[in-house]
């Protein structure tokens, strides 16, 4: 773990005992300081309390005593649609509000570096869809290329549980807008936003209060090289806020999935399955990506050109990107590839719970048989019209079935109510070179847990087909 420095001695509230909390809580243990720990939940609670932790209600003033900063995790609101509780209590007690994303920020760079021969660098990759699969993604090709390299935040270990810098690490983290908009300290080498879309908008209060806080990681954090997807208005913005006079360096690449990218300035872009590099007005490397099983389609070509800009920009040559790009196997539940039989794929991206994701999902193949389904967002489908000359047919489950069958627009569909009945059925109509795509356009809590539960129950099905 990466022991919070800047609080020895002192006491620390923390709120949220989740992963994060808990990381946290430890963390600021390893540092000197002491956690005062409170959870709405009395499970959680209860957890801390097995850790040796002191739990206290932060919401009563005699537990504020010597506490002059909150950590609080990113799940908990701390100002749209109103702030909780125990946050508006920080502020009135005059203590500070920070995350565990401010305190890594604050805790990893120690005295230790002074005899490093290479400095260590963090690469960290914000945006609404692509973050895990592009922060995978860089993080296969660094270790593949034989790069000291880990991978957390919001993406596998928390950003206090990873292992203290050493000489020549690279750090790769998955950031969300909850975790870059309250961090109090941001400072990354490498930072990627990799596109907008709507999402969390009540969280931020509307789409500005989104944008505002993914770019906060840029305009905050001051990274030496920002990497831009300008694929959306956002983004060129972005790009352009970011970019400095022609003679200062290359601080901005910018990449896209749609376009030649014009200028004379660093680019990567991907069209027609073909991944470009072009510098000062040349092209200097070209990938096919259309072989790569772990990368389908455009949205995951946009990841692919994050990734190889992060990687060119740590120094790795163009070709053993490629090679690394390659031998990718891709995220669970994200597009992934998890059987092929008798000609026929069977593809797993339930993470796809928006109709964003869904659509770049149904982009990236055809001859669909389609599994959606589950807990509604507003507006169903009805975005999603463009694609269903893709489809088969639709097999629908869970609670958003009768809906979906309404807004499929005289497309062939069966309301199967759950998993293993949509997965046997669409197998069973399925000929080769048809796909079996489970991209739900749908959030997974009237069925399961979480969409790792719903995409491993497909996995299930898959596995027990006769």
């Amino acid at each position: 773990m990466i022991p919070v420095r800047g609080y020895e001695g002192h006491s620390v509230g923390v709120l949220g005992l989740g992963r994060s909390g808990l990381a946290t809580a430890r963390a600021l243990v390893a540092g000197g300081a002491v956690p005062v720990c409170w959870d709405d939940n009395s499970a959680a609670q209860d957890r801390a309390r097995a850790e040796g932790f002191l739990v206290a209600d932060l919401g009563k003033d005699r537990n504020w005593e010597g506490i002059s900063c909150l950590v609080t995790s990113p799940g908990i609101p701390h100002l749209y649609p109103a702030p909780h509780p125990v946050i508006a209590k920080a502020w009135e007690m005059g203590a500070v509000v920070d995350n565990d994303v401010g305190l890594f920020f604050r805790s990893y760079g120690t005295p230790e570096w002074d005899g490093f021969e290479t400095l260590p660098r963090v690469i960290c990759v914000t945006g609404s869809n692509g973050k895990s699969t592009t922060t995978a993604l860089i993080h296969h090709i660094l270790q593949e290329a034989g790069r000291d390299v880990q991978m957390g935040g919001n993406i596998g270990r928390g950003v206090l549980d990873l292992e203290p810098a050493s000489d020549g690490q690279i750090t790769v983290l998955e950031l969300s807008s909850y975790q870059t908009e309250l961090a109090r300290s941001l400072a990354p080498d490498i930072a990627i936003f990799m596109n907008l879309s709507p999402d969390h908008l009540d969280r931020h209060g509307g789409m500005g209060g989104y944008f505002a806080a993914k770019a906060r990681l840029f305009t905050a954090g001051g990274p030496d090289r920002s990497i831009i997807g300008v694929d959306e208005l956002e983004g060129r913005y972005l790009a352009a806020q970011l970019r400095e006079t022609q003679n200062s360096g290359e601080p901005v690449i910018r990449i896209s999935a749609e376009r030649k990218l014009q200028g004379d300035d660093w680019s990567v872009f991907a069209r027609k399955g073909f991944l470009a590099e072009w510098r000062k007005g040349r092209q200097v490397a070209s990938i096919d990506l259309r072989n790569m099983r772990g990368l389908p389609g455009a949205h995951n070509h946009q990841n692919a050109c994050a990734a190889y800009a992060a990687c060119r920009s740590i120094g790795l040559a163009p070709r053993v990107v490629e090679t690394h790009l390659a031998s990718y196997g891709g995220l669970p539940h994200r597009c992934q590839i998890i059987a092929e039989r008798n000609g026929v794929l069977f593809v797993n991206d339930s993470k796809a719970t928006n109709t964003d994701a869904a659509e770049k999902a149904l982009m990236a193949f055809k001859n669909i048989r389609w599994i959606a389904g589950g807990q509604a967002k507003e507006g169903g489908i009805a975005a999603l019209k463009p694609q269903f000359e893709r489809l088969r047919k639709a097999y629908l489950i869970g609670e958003a079935a009768e809906e979906f069958a309404g807004q499929l627009d005289g497309q062939p569909f069966e309301i199967c109510g759950t998993m293993e009945q949509a997965v046997a059925r669409a197998a069973a109509d399925a000929e080769a070179g048809d796909v079996v795509l489970l991209a739900p356009a749908c959030a997974s809590f009237d069925q399961y847990t979480s969409f790792e539960k719903r995409g491993d129950a497909f996995v299930a099905a898959v596995s027990n087909l006769d």
